[in-house]
């Protein structure tokens, strides 16, 4: 994924390690709170993202046909960025590391799902996520989109 600082209207594709366009965030502009979509190559919506404002602690709500599936919430101490990931009908997931150099990993139940990491490419302002099999990928990127979100405000 391309490393950036979101603004409103932003788009960009995520790629596979081959370098082909997997998916794409599309950043509606001109929203009351900052929204993207989750899209497959091929255009489809897949999962939203939405900020929600009047919380105490930053927080994103992930949704799939208009439900929540998942809300993404920042700590409020600590000294490793920490994030915790309600999963709506399913378990829990945590992310721990370094979010602002891209060093961190997604778990379930001490399991680790995901692992995002800059170090594995050389393109500058690019870091690589390994997910592992059987997961959700839509879900596990857009996980992603919201801490990257989050992480650098």
């Amino acid at each position: 994924m391309r490393e950036k600082v979101f603004s409103v209207g932003d788009d960009f594709w995520i790629e596979t390690d081959g370098g082909e366009r997997a998916f794409k965030v599309d950043g509606k502009a001109l929203r009351l709170r900052e929204t993207l979509v989750l899209e497959g190559r091929s255009g489809e919506e897949l999962l939203t993202i939405q900020e929600k404002k009047l919380s105490v602690r930053d927080r994103m709500a992930i949704e799939r046909d208009g439900k929540t599936v998942a809300t993404v919430k920042k700590a409020l101490i600590g000294i490793r960025d920490r994030y915790s990931i309600e999963v709506a009908g399913g378990d829990d997931l945590s992310a721990k590391g370094n979010v602002v150099d891209h060093e961190y990993e997604i778990e379930r139940g001490g399991d680790k799902v995901a692992e995002v990491s800059k170090r594995w490419l050389r393109v500058r302002d690019t870091y690589g996520i390994e997910i592992a099999p059987g997961q959700d990928d839509a879900l596990i990127l857009a996980i992603t989109v919201c801490i990257d979100r989050m992480g650098h405000d």
